[in-house]
């Protein structure tokens, strides 16, 4: 039902039911908000959002109430904009003043709020918390003292991540958010995926930055530093710095990297094609054994530590591949390096992820194994991108050049590892092959492309019947991970991402993504599949020795 209400003298369309926020925003009027999210049930909470309606004595949230026909609402009426100063004034009394070094100036929600509302001094002031700074996770450092208590972190962990790490605590004045016993996130059911950072407002949760120690790295001589990519890092830092993301950005990105000091770049999307032939291989041999299906993907580490947390009885059901950052890093030092001759203790490898796990992924994996096989760093996009701007890297002030790498080749298929659906992609379309000797039809999946957050397919390969899924938010996968132990037995291989919508909206990417964002870069990797000659790993004429020992088929292409 459509009536009219006034806003600001105005006469807008409004429909039933919804909120005076949604309808602001539909009609061009922008209120700021702090606790809102949307996709979110409001709150109301932070009051940043408060509109003045004539004939009720107090402001009312704008985001949790209702619009009635009756209404004359007015915005930025004096009232409004005082009471709304006076918050943000608040809020700054007890937050350090510390911006022209904070690692979010220039994005802090908090600062366009001050600026947005005019506040220029500090009109309240009280004693300063004293605070420790958490920073024994490997992946997330958390400082309480920036912290204004918006509540998103506390949300998206536990409605989208379903883990439930922090919360509030404390009563009144001394109400913070934090975690059980004050121990520290790495000492709770935190799984690393960093999705409570992309929602913080201010600096309060950031990654642990890596960001020195690779900078020391690449001015030490004695060092040969080297670097991996995630396929979703190039488009992410095209996105940054204005450049069209097409097929001639990866050469572009490369060119960079090298300029930056780097002696040599690698594509990850070699490890994901490795990863896709282990899994295949391995997924083959389970069905024909009848013997711990479905099979789950293990290449998201914050998925394996929920695992570990919440569903250790499906740990045997996960498949034994490391995750293509690992096997990229073990190449490295262990293949690279000798042809080479370059001993692996004088290697310095670095990894660049869209996710803030892939750093507790790494540091897990060198204190399980010899350090000279691991990853000796890992970077956000974020890093990588304040890295890219402290060596004046101009992207329209050189032309892309030719760049030889080893491990060089890699398949489309790798690539749509960045999104949700895309690694169950690659692997079917090895497993086809495997079984029936023949490339799978268009390539393209459909059912497993999209924003949903839970995607089914049945496929006949062969004379069989396959049930296929892949889900991405882990408060998603609880509930198909609950199907599965009370009986479910229609799937046979399950891709599960700790992020919604996969790697492309990780929680190392950029700040500021949205579902255009989102779709954009979704659409890159989509655009560069349809474009590429190899569409499939077993197709990678690098790994053609590996793919027959694995699936014991033979192929055309020949090891190079």
């Amino acid at each position: 039902m459509l009536f009219n209400v006034e806003i600001n003298g105005r006469k807008i369309t409004a429909k039933r039911d919804e909120t005076i926020l949604t309808l602001l925003s539909r009609s061009g009027i922008h209120v700021p908000t702090l606790c809102f999210m949307s996709g979110f049930v409001p709150t109301g909470a932070c009051r940043m959002c408060v509109v003045e309606i004539e004939g009720l004595n107090d402001l009312v949230p704008a985001c949790s109430h209702p619009v009635e026909e009756w209404m004359k609402i007015h915005t930025h009426s004096q009232r409004v904009i005082s009471a709304r100063r006076t918050l943000v004034e608040l809020l700054l009394a007890n937050h350090p003043d510390d911006c022209l070094y904070c690692d979010k100036s220039g994005l802090c929600e908090l600062q366009k709020l001050a600026d947005e509302l005019n506040v220029t001094e500090r009109k309240f002031r009280c004693k300063k918390r004293s605070v420790l700074i958490d920073r024994n996770c490997p992946s997330i450092e958390r400082n309480p003292g920036k912290c204004i208590l918006c509540g998103r972190c506390i949300r998206v962990c536990d409605e989208i991540i379903g883990v439930s790490a922090i919360d509030f605590i404390g009563r009144g004045s001394k109400s913070s958010i934090g975690t059980y016993m004050n121990k520290g996130l790495n000492e709770q059911t935190c799984v690393k995926c960093g999705q409570c950072i992309m929602v913080c407002p201010t600096d309060a949760l950031k990654e642990r930055s890596s960001y020195q120690k690779v900078t020391d790295a690449l001015n030490d001589s004695n060092l040969h530093c080297v670097i991996q990519f995630s396929p979703t890092v190039p488009f992410s830092v095209a996105e940054e710095f204005g450049l069209k993301s097409g097929k001639d950005i990866l050469n572009l990105f490369k060119t960079a990297i090298i300029g930056m000091g780097f002696k040599q770049v690698f594509d990850t999307s070699f490890g994901a094609d490795v990863t896709i032939i282990n899994v295949s291989s391995e997924f083959i041999s389970r069905w024909k054994k009848k013997e711990k299906l479905p099979l789950f993907t293990s290449c998201c580490p914050s998925w394996m530590k929920y695992a570990e947390e919440f569903f250790p009885d499906l740990i045997e059901n996960c498949a034994s591949s490391k995750s293509p950052q690992l096997i990229m890093g073990s190449l490295i030092k262990s293949d690279y390096g000798p042809r080479r001759s370059i001993p692996a203790k004088k290697i310095f490898s670095v990894s660049v992820m869209p996710c803030t796990a892939k750093k507790y992924e790494a540091e897990k994996n060198r204190s399980i194994e010899n350090d000279l096989t691991g990853i000796d760093a890992v970077l956000t996009t974020r890093e990588l991108i304040r890295l890219i701007k402290l060596f004046g890297i101009n992207f329209n002030s050189f032309e892309q050049e030719p760049i030889e790498t080893y491990f060089g080749i890699q398949s489309s298929a790798g690539r749509l590892f960045g999104t949700s659906g895309g690694s169950l992609e690659g692997i079917i379309r090895t497993v086809y092959f495997s079984i029936t000797g023949q490339e799978f039809p268009g390539y393209k999946i459909m059912e497993m492309r999209g924003f949903k957050g839970r995607k089914e397919v049945k496929i006949k390969i062969g004379k069989n019947n396959f049930g296929f899924a892949a889900v991405s938010g882990l408060a998603n996968a609880k509930i198909l991970l609950d199907e599965i132990r009370n009986g479910r037995e229609d799937l046979q291989l399950v891709e599960i991402m700790a992020c919604p919508n996969g790697c492309i909206n990780g929680g190392g990417q950029r700040y500021g993504n949205d579902e255009k964002i989102i779709k954009n870069r979704m659409k890159s990797l989509y655009d560069a599949d349809e474009e590429d000659m190899i569409r499939a790993a077993h197709k990678n004429p690098l790994l053609a020795d590996h793919y027959n020992q694995s699936n014991g088929h033979t192929t055309k292409e020949k090891s190079i």
